[in-house]
């Protein structure tokens, strides 16, 4: 119901914020802007979204599966069925989604796009088997939705490379920020959850995992700090894509060592990626337009000079308003949210407080609305409860951490 009402409003306040700006200035243009948005962003669902994606899905999936009949993901299952048990008390012990929920956050971690989808709609069709309302997002699906909005990334690169191309003296010197930003609100979000869902997360076991990762954060953090700014991008594409290959000749290695037919277990999983994609592609149309409709009538304009009223009111510091496009445009929009990122460094420069603020909000958080668009349209899954209201949340967190670290930092 959530989304319903999220999707009814987009249009609402478009249509009433455009009839606003015909009758102040008496330009009728804005209806032909909106009207040509909602074109452009069907198209672009379409082609530009779900079609590269289908290749993708195609291909993980098929990987898979490999990984499921080699074993290789009931032994991950295994290895983080302590740490999930207690964060998904649902999902029964052992069970092979464990593992694919391990290999999403993973990649997502390491900032690979490309394999992270793929595995989190494998993860999410599977926990849609143990999900005993199919038209209502269990728990464990929520649970899962909200870590993956809140965006936890290790390595920012495509930042930092936008940092680099735009003539930043340091491109690097926002890294510590947004991971320390964007660990708060993966954290936040995972503990609004738990309260909602009465998850007792003062226990031994997830404790001790949270603390061993944020170790794990600590010391990735402080080694790539220590890096000139070319060897650490250097370093953490090699590192990612290495990774990508080890898990890719892993499962294949594995499957071969089983003695399946590793090419017909491929095809066999392949054959999702076109269904799944092709479930997904009227939710991404309906999100997509309606956000794009938000856009073109100036709303997202309105929003934020609203904001800046309402600081400059209250007699606050408003230095960080001139970046706050970017963090609204985020749950919304990842291509929108980045074209704000460079629009603000380009206007005010890469190395400029405003500047690193708008790279802080963009690594901070996910796409919220696209994430669940996608992720529960694959499944068909219709009332999402409270999954936008939390990952709302940690948007807003990681928002408010941002701000307080950029000031801690470069303020």
């Amino acid at each position: 119901m959530a989304l319903n009402y999220i999707w009814i409003a987009f249009f609402l306040i478009a249509i009433v914020v455009a009839v606003f700006q015909c009758c102040i200035s008496g330009d009728m243009t804005v209806f032909e802007t909106m009207v040509n948005a909602t074109f452009s962003a069907s198209k672009s669902a379409v082609m530009d979204i779900a079609l590269p994606l289908m290749g993708v899905m195609t291909l993980w999936l098929g990987l898979m599966n490999i990984g499921e009949k080699a074993g290789v993901v009931q032994v991950l299952a295994r290895i983080v069925g302590p740490f999930f048990n207690k964060l998904f008390p649902e999902i029964p012990k052992n069970h092979p989604v464990s593992g694919q929920l391990l290999m999403n956050f993973s990649a997502n971690m390491l900032g690979l796009d490309n394999a992270a989808t793929p595995l989190g709609l494998k993860a999410m069709t599977t926990l849609q088997t143990l999900n005993s309302k199919p038209d209502t997002a269990s728990n464990a699906q929520i649970m899962f939705l909200v870590i993956n909005t809140s965006g936890l990334t290790i390595i920012p690169l495509t930042i930092l490379a936008q940092r680099a191309i735009l003539g930043s003296a340091n491109p690097t010197d926002v890294f510590i920020p947004i991971l320390l930003a964007t660990y708060c609100s993966t954290l936040s979000g995972i503990i609004f959850v738990a309260i909602k869902q009465k998850i007792n997360l003062l226990n031994g076991t997830f404790l001790s995992w949270i603390l061993g990762i944020t170790a794990f954060l600590a010391i990735v953090t402080y080694y790539f700090s220590t890096l000139p700014k070319e060897t650490m991008q250097t370093v953490s594409s090699v590192a990612a894509n290495g990774i990508l290959l080890l898990i890719i000749g892993g499962f294949i290695a594995s499957g071969w060592y089983k003695k399946i037919n590793v090419y017909t277990t491929f095809i066999d999983g392949a054959k999702d990626g076109f269904k799944t994609i092709i479930k997904v592609i009227p939710y991404l149309v309906g999100m997509l337009v309606a956000i794009a409709v938000f856009r073109a009538s100036g709303a997202m304009d309105y929003l934020t000079g609203g904001l800046a009223y309402c600081f400059n009111a209250m007699g606050l510091n408003t230095d960080f308003v001139a970046a706050l496009p970017t963090a609204l445009m985020k749950p919304l929009s990842g291509s929108g949210a980045k074209a704000m990122m460079v629009e603000t460094m380009m206007t005010y420069g890469p190395d400029s407080f405003v500047g690193r603020l708008s790279c802080l909000f963009q690594g901070a958080a996910d796409t919220t609305f696209y994430i669940v668009a996608l992720y529960f349209g694959a499944v068909g899954v219709k009332r999402t409860r409270y999954a936008v209201t939390a990952g709302l949340f940690a948007d807003l967190i990681g928002i408010i951490a941002a701000i307080g670290i950029a000031y801690l930092f470069f303020g």
